[in-house]
């Protein structure tokens, strides 16, 4: 069977620490074990944890801390993953087995869209339309569904863009899926990270054929804890944990006992406050960098998330883009021909504010030499 590379993240993981600012980040400055733990208070100590099997679906506290945020699921409603790639991954295996294409949401997290590939499972886009600030073209998908999709894909908010759906695209979605039998696989990663007042709503209760998956690596600033969830009907959540005997049996006792930490209800709120509080300052200093720029670059401003998709005007591909930017300026950004968009690129604004200055000052240096077309070396 050919392999189709998730070409993201084989660009992120193998640069990212090899550049003086990364600006391809997704989420926030990551947290400290240490600063994690002041946040839990005395109680909060990992030295008492045994470095066993953890339950592998994980621990009752935990499914039960998870499923209290999504209201009326229970610890059944829940399966623990390493992190939100096993959580998708899982959810997607389990729906693709119905032989149906699915109705993806285009520009998307490439992961699903790379499995289907993958698979042979075969898929039909809607797209979000830039000209129309990141909107759905629900006209798309119903001609997908009508075609035959088995479930749709969407990740709300939405990466690349930080754009979200509004509740009344979100009941449209719903009822488009309800006329055809569909599931809806949505990736929540970004909600808790809003730059508004209002929560970002969840597709779950919205439907009783939806699978819900999310992460603590974006809105609770832990990528490395590696712990992710599905959430979903409790009886396709047990296959959906049977699946994972097959690909990692059972998260970490250490991350699973740092998720309950951050989940905890004196301690989660806390976290989210960091993460909107970095994520508004900072977004205020894209945007200033963005308008004092005449015009070279635009971009539909982020709902959610750090992240935003920018649109640049000068003639040049986004991947040459991207690898001059790295060799000559050492900075990483992630080129929008990875999410299928020409002359774009992601973002990612989540750096302490010095940081994404001194790399916001790099691209533009970039671009003011007009990246010359020199003989470039790794």
């Amino acid at each position: 069977m050919e392999f189709t590379p998730f070409q993201m993240e084989r660009w992120q993981s193998t640069w990212e620490h090899r550049v003086d600012y990364n600006l391809s980040e997704s989420g926030v400055h990551p947290l400290t074990v240490g600063e994690l733990l002041a946040f839990g208070g005395p109680a909060a100590e990992l030295s008492s944890v045994r470095l066993g099997y953890s339950q592998s679906n994980g621990t009752d506290e935990l499914r039960a801390l998870i499923a209290s945020l999504h209201p009326g699921a229970t610890d059944r409603s829940v399966v623990v993953t390493i992190g939100g790639a096993e959580a998708n991954f899982v959810a997607f295996w389990e729906l693709a087995l119905a032989g149906r294409p699915a109705a993806v949401m285009l520009p998307n997290y490439m992961q699903i869209p790379g499995l289907i590939r993958n698979f042979r499972a075969g898929s039909m886009p809607f797209h979000l339309r830039e000209e129309d600030g990141w909107r759905p073209d629900l006209d798309q998908l119903e001609s997908a569904l009508s075609d035959g999709a088995g479930f749709i894909l969407v990740t709300n908010p939405n990466n690349p863009t930080g754009v979200a759906l509004t509740a009344g695209e979100m009941d449209d979605i719903v009822s488009l899926a309800d006329r055809h039998g569909a599931w809806i696989l949505s990736d929540e990663v970004y909600r808790g990270a809003e730059l508004g007042t209002d929560p970002v709503p969840s597709f779950w209760g919205r439907y009783d054929k939806v699978l819900v998956t999310n992460s603590l690596s974006k809105a609770y600033g832990l990528p490395g804890t590696r712990l992710g969830w599905v959430v979903g009907p409790e009886d396709v959540v047990e296959r959906l944990w049977a699946r994972t005997d097959y690909t990692t049996i059972a998260p970490p006792s250490v991350s699973d006992a740092l998720a309950r930490i951050a989940l905890s209800p004196d301690v989660r709120p806390r976290i989210l406050e960091r993460t909107r509080r970095i994520i508004r300052q900072n977004l205020g200093l894209l945007t200033e960098w963005i308008e004092s720029g005449n015009g070279l670059f635009t971009f539909t401003p982020p709902d959610a998330g750090a992240i935003t998709m920018v649109r640049y005007h000068a003639d040049i591909p986004s991947l040459e883009l991207a690898e001059r930017l790295r060799v000559q300026q050492s900075l990483l950004i992630v080129p929008g021909a990875h999410f299928g968009i020409e002359s774009t690129m992601r973002l990612g604004f989540g750096p302490p504010a010095d940081e994404l200055l001194a790399g916001l000052g790099r691209l533009r240096e970039g671009f003011a030499a007009r990246l010359p077309r020199a003989t470039l070396t790794a």
